[in-house]
């Protein structure tokens, strides 16, 4: 029986078409790993420099299915409370009160301590149940009913001992809650881990995996990609800003330009009625997508060379 993600995903082709229909300009490579984790139910752990798209890859992806995203924010001392679930200790306390005035009641009507004991007892098992347990983006990811997309960003910023915690859930598409029993997942979500590759990962995380490794695209991608989040951009301007971005990140800088702030450079340029660049409108406009002062003077000694090979 095809699952959802296989029924909209039927060829490597129509990912790449689905993608592009919600905006997202993805390569050949990006498309195949998309169409081949829903075929296998693998998880895609993709990998690469801030800014390339890796999370609005898997962004994208759910607008094409239809889908939910559950989106998991990683970060170090992140634990399984805050990734999984938490106990509603503020009803658990308002049902406490409660059955304490219950037994007050029976204590008054002469039945005793122990008769009210007794039916103390039998609510026990009621305070760690499903009414009292607040799902997190884990547990929400197992329970939804038609599937989802979740994404597990920047999980290079999470603890080792998280990392570990997830191999269950990658695995098996379940997890074990102590108190009521294993959880296993309606329909298997469409899992998303993003890696700035700030720390190495597991080799048990890997290996359950299918890898993506998203580089800065080729300048014919990259201007496909301004065009289409800045539709009002010349060609010609469109061409001169991808050129000159793309010798930038060739320059020693402690952070070179992303995607998304080369978008963001190209509307501002659209803002200011750019029609061609010239190096004092460059100058102006550095900090868009320089975000370091050291960078910002490394630049701004090239601007006049790096705009004329631009323009040219």
């Amino acid at each position: 029986m095809r699952s959802s993600y296989e029924e909209q995903f039927v060829s490597i082709e129509a990912v790449l078409e689905n993608l592009r229909d919600v905006d997202y300009i993805a390569n050949r490579q990006m498309a195949m790993t998309v169409y081949l984790a829903c075929r296998l139910g693998k998880p895609i752990l993709v990998e690469g420099p801030a800014g390339v798209g890796k999370t609005e890859l898997a962004k994208a992806t759910a607008a094409c299915l239809q889908l939910p995203l559950i989106r998991l924010q990683c970060y170090e001392g992140l634990d399984e409370s805050k990734a999984l679930y938490e106990w509603k200790y503020g009803k658990q306390l308002l049902y406490t009160q409660l059955l304490k005035d219950k037994m007050d009641d029976i204590i008054t009507r002469g039945n005793g301590f122990k008769t009210a004991m007794d039916k103390l007892h039998q609510y026990d098992d009621i305070f760690f149940s499903w009414p009292f347990l607040e799902p997190r983006p884990l547990l929400k990811a197992l329970q939804a009913k038609d599937g989802c997309v979740l994404l597990i960003d920047e999980i290079d910023k999470s603890d080792d001992e998280f990392e570990a915690f997830l191999l269950e859930i990658l695995s098996d598409f379940q997890v074990s809650v102590p108190e009521i029993g294993t959880v296993e997942a309606v329909t298997k979500p469409l899992v998303f881990l993003t890696s700035n590759n700030t720390r190495e990962l597991s080799e048990a995380l890997k290996r359950r995996c299918l890898h993506l490794y998203i580089p800065f695209p080729e300048a014919a991608l990259e201007r496909e990609i301004i065009r289409r989040r800045v539709p009002d951009i010349s060609v010609e301007l469109a061409h001169q800003v991808v050129h000159f971005i793309q010798d930038v990140r060739k320059l020693d800088l402690k952070k070179v330009p992303s995607i998304s702030e080369t978008i963001d450079w190209a509307r501002v340029l659209m803002i200011l009625h750019a029609e061609i660049l010239n190096p004092a409108l460059v100058r102006e406009t550095l900090n868009i997508f320089i975000k370091f002062e050291d960078d910002v003077g490394v630049v701004a000694e090239k601007v006049h060379h790096l705009t004329a090979m631009a323009v040219k």
